[in-house]
Formats: structure tokens, C-alpha cells, sequence
């Protein structure tokens, strides 16, 4: 029996290899395929004009939609950009241009960590700070639950996309007598401005979907919110509503905004792409 040589192993090696990674990237793949074709299987027919305009039907009574489920998470999505991106721009900004290495650490590991806290936590964090106080649920509290649920990650995606600007235009900058500030406004910043568009369209999608804050803070709402201080109906907590539910109707319903749910959050990830080619392109 003729041994093989070390090239032949090499490339049986080699082969093997590329097998597994093409046949896990498949499986990867599939997923979100399957995800994708359950959710029109389950929820396509649901999908309707009268799901986008219509309110909630009572029970017993068949059809209606879930126009203020998607009015309130527009709201406490709009609200959590307004405190979330700022933020995490202006705390990227810090850690990128003029952080020491030390603060920077500090500041990194605390964004990294707060990342990593479990979503409900935020929620009973937020309950308890402003719920309580103002005896009440409502858009706001949503609204800021998810805020501070975007920080952290727009904290580190505003920094890496800052960092990427080419060294040679700050020093440009600089040579030209423009201050530091002067450079970072007019120069750094515009320079990585689609990569931060990019970071808050995924931080947004990152969110949107999140449930447990807003049964903390949002609440729900059968009918429309007046207004961001009274509870609002918002679609992953009326998903899980009707989830849970007995009723056929209703489970139909929440399979249709499960496919709705992740149709928008896979539209902003395939904008956030779009934007993110098109910076490395220029």
C-alpha cells in the first residue's frame, strides 16, 4: 500500500476542510431561510392592508391589526434614537479622539459590559427609576429602556468606525493650521459618517425586537397612545401577547408581525450593508 506524501495529505487535509466550512456556512444560511419561509407559511395570509390600518379586534371576533402596535414601536423606537445615538456617538467620539489609555480602558470594559447585561435587567433598571416615580407606564420608559440598551453599542461601533479614518487626513488637517476640534468636526467625523449611520441602523435593529424591557416600562395598549407619557402598544410585546394567547386568530396574527417584525429588521441590517460597502468603496 503506497503512502501518501505530504502534499497529497495536505490537500486531502485542505479539501476536508473546505467541505466543513461550505457545508456550515449552508447550515448557517438555511436558518434564516427556514426563519423566513415558517413565518410567510404561518403568517403570510395574515398580511394584509387591514393589518397596517386597522386596531386590535375584542375577542371572538376574527381579523383587525395592529396599526397601534406599529405606531408605538415607531415611538419608542424614535425615542430611544433621540437619547440612545447621541450618546454613544458623543461617548465613541471621547474614547477615539481623546480618551487616555487608561480612562479609555475604564470606559471600553464598562461599554462591554453593559452590553452584556440581559435585556430585562434595563427593564426592571428603568422600571424602577421612572415607572415608580411617575406611577405609571409609559412610551418614554420604553422609549429609554431601549435608549440605553443602544448606548453601549453605538459606544464601540462610533469609536471602530472613527478609528478607521486614515491617520494622513488628521495630520493634513493639522498642517493646514485647522485646531484638533476643527479637524475632528470638519475632517474625522464626515469622513466615517456613513459608518456611523451604519452603526445606528443596526443598533436600532438590535433593539427593535426586544420584549422584556417594554413589558416593564411600555406596557401595552389595545388602543392608540396619546402622546409618549401613557402605555403604548408596541409589536414584540403584542407578538408575545398573542403568542401565549388561546385563540387560533390570534396566533395568526402573531406570526404575521413576526414576519413584519424581521422583514424591517432585516431591511435595516441590508441598508446598514449598503452603507458600510459604499464608505469602503470611496
Amino acid at each position: 500500500m503506497r503512502l501518501l506524501s505530504r502534499n497529497e495529505r495536505r490537500k486531502i487535509v485542505s479539501l476536508v476542510m473546505l467541505s466543513m466550512t461550505a457545508v456550515s456556512t449552508v447550515l448557517s444560511v438555511s436558518v434564516l431561510f427556514f426563519v423566513l419561509g415558517f413565518l410567510l407559511l404561518k403568517g403570510g395570509t395574515s398580511v394584509n392592508l387591514a393589518f397596517f390600518t386597522n386596531l386590535p379586534k375584542p375577542v371572538g371576533e376574527v381579523g383587525g391589526g395592529m396599526a397601534n402596535a406599529l405606531v408605538g414601536s415607531a415611538k419608542v423606537l424614535a425615542i430611544a434614537a433621540l437619547t440612545g445615538l447621541p450618546t454613544g456617538f458623543l461617548a465613541g467620539l471621547y474614547l477615539s479622539e481623546f480618551a487616555g489609555n487608561r480612562m479609555a480602558n475604564a470606559v471600553r470594559f464598562a461599554a462591554d459590559l453593559l452590553n452584556g447585561v440581559p435585556s430585562i435587567v434595563v427593564g426592571i433598571f428603568v422600571y424602577t427609576l421612572i415607572v415608580l416615580p411617575m406611577k405609571q407606564f409609559s412610551t418614554l420608559a420604553g422609549g429609554l429602556a431601549l435608549g440605553v440598551m443602544m448606548i453601549p453599542i453605538m459606544t464601540r461601533s462610533t469609536e471602530e468606525f472613527l478609528r478607521a479614518v486614515p491617520v494622513s487626513l488628521r495630520e493634513a488637517s493639522l498642517a493646514l493650521g485647522a485646531s484638533r476640534t476643527l479637524t475632528i468636526i470638519r475632517v474625522v467625523v464626515p469622513a466615517a459618517t456613513r459608518g456611523i449611520v451604519t452603526a445606528a441602523m443596526l443598533g436600532l435593529a438590535r433593539v427593535a425586537g426586544e420584549t422584556a424591557p417594554l413589558l416593564f416600562t411600555a406596557l401595552g395598549n389595545s388602543y392608540w397612545s396619546q402622546g409618549v407619557l401613557r402605555p403604548t402598544a408596541s409589536l414584540p410585546v403584542m407578538i408575545f401577547n398573542y403568542a401565549v394567547s388561546p385563540y387560533e386568530d390570534w396566533h395568526r396574527q402573531a406570526w404575521a408581525a413576526g414576519l413584519v417584525l424581521l422583514a424591517l429588521v432585516l431591511a435595516a441590517n441590508l441598508g446598514a450593508r449598503v452603507l458600510l460597502r459604499g464608505q469602503q468603496g470611496s
